[in-house]
């Protein structure tokens, strides 16, 4: 409600947008901090927990290796339907020319290799991942710590109790956050409003319907297929009752920050506490579908803007990209727009066209995102079935 009241509030409010960036916005502000601030403690201790409860080591191994599969799978579906369809598209949709020289932002580019993800993933030292929510960091800390515990037996028990009450009580500092979620959505999404208006779409109308349709596909034939015939849940139960993390992450832009929705919404799909915390922590990190498909997207659009006939060597290099960007997203508002220019330059696509794409990014991020989560929750569901039980 509170998200369907901003939008006609924003028209409203249109010619007093000082006063709703002074006094409305800053409220969205403050809802979304508290959100970031307890996704650290959050998925630090859930994870722990998680572990602690499974006592066998060999389980966290095959819950593990079972969800980075589901991942690895769905994420290349993703990037293959980012590509295929705006490419057989081509010349029927609209599209903006682009001159390199027409913008000139400069926009620093991200040398990521999968060596180098892989590297990034082990934090030198405890407190700078907890600081910048480099959250496989922060998983990384919490698997070295629980798996730990779980090894030294009794003289861990007291680490153990501790680990236990905290995740306790970081639960309960969660719920009186939830409380404030519909004056944070309405605070957030009215200055959105205000600012954009209704020639939101504009000239972007064509790359925000080819982004959104790709995501529609995705998640009704990937996601549907997934719960029904590998999670035994009807599609349909599981969209519906997905619908309250979904929304915020539509509004909020952020998975990181949706995380304590997933997880409520997955619990009461009959996913358990330690297995929906584990994988949708891991998917928070690593999984991102919504944005595979929209660097496939956006890398076909700048192409075609900028009068580049893309070579299978390129869709090649696109692809491959897109894939290990996507791991490399942090799940905040905007995370992968400096990634964008790694992925065009390494499919020789001017890097200036970020800039164009960065016109419309927040609108397009909202649906990435709302992929992101349904993906995980998914993938959740499948666990639970696969592998929950005999955990």
């Amino acid at each position: 409600m509170a998200l369907l009241l901003a939008v006609p509030v924003g028209m409203l409010l249109r010619d007093h947008a000082v006063f709703v960036n002074s006094y409305i916005k800053p409220f969205g502000v403050i809802f979304l901090n508290l959100l970031k601030f307890i996704v650290v403690p959050l998925v630090l201790f859930s994870v722990m927990a998680g572990i602690l409860s499974m006592n066998d080591i060999s389980k966290v191994g095959r819950l593990g290796l079972r969800a980075l599969l589901y991942f690895m799978a769905t994420t290349l579906f993703a990037v293959t339907l980012g590509l295929v369809v705006p490419s057989l598209f081509k010349g029927v949709i609209p599209t903006i020319h682009i001159a390199p020289s027409e913008a000139a932002e400069s926009i620093e580019v991200p040398q990521m290799s999968v060596m180098s993800q892989i590297v990034n993933m082990f934090p030198s030292n405890i407190i700078t991942p907890m600081s910048t929510m480099s959250m496989m960091q922060v998983i990384v800390i919490a698997l070295f710590f629980g798996i730990a515990m779980v090894h030294v037996g009794e003289k861990g028990e007291m680490a153990r109790k501790l680990t236990l009450s905290l995740n306790d009580v970081v639960g309960k500092i969660l719920e009186y956050i939830m409380t404030l979620a519909p004056i944070g959505v309405f605070c957030m999404l009215t200055p959105v409003v205000v600012d954009n208006g209704p020639s939101v779409l504009g000239s972007y109308a064509a790359l925000l319907l080819l982004a959104y349709s790709c995501f529609v596909i995705h998640a009704g034939v990937v996601y549907s297929s997934a719960v029904g015939l590998l999670g035994g849940l009807s599609p349909l139960k599981f969209f519906k009752d997905m619908q309250p993390a979904m929304l915020f992450a539509f509004s909020s832009d952020s998975s990181v920050a949706t995380l304590p929705y997933t997880m409520q919404c997955t619990e009461r799909l009959g996913v358990s506490k330690d297995v929906g915390r584990f994988v949708l922590s891991l998917g928070a990190t690593i999984n991102m579908d919504g944005v595979a498909i929209y660097l496939g997207v956006a890398s076909v659009f700048i192409a075609t803007c900028c009068g580049i006939d893309l070579t299978i060597s390129q869709y090649l290099a696109i692809a491959f990209a897109s894939t290990v960007a996507s791991i490399g997203t942090p799940g905040i508002p905007g995370g992968s727009l400096a990634l964008m220019a790694m992925v065009f330059a390494s499919a020789g696509i001017p890097v200036e066209g970020v800039a164009v794409a960065a016109g419309i990014d927040r609108i397009i991020d909202m649906g990435r995102t709302v992929m992101s989560v349904t993906g995980d929750a998914s993938c959740a569901i499948v666990m639970q079935k696969r592998v929950g039980d005999k955990l």
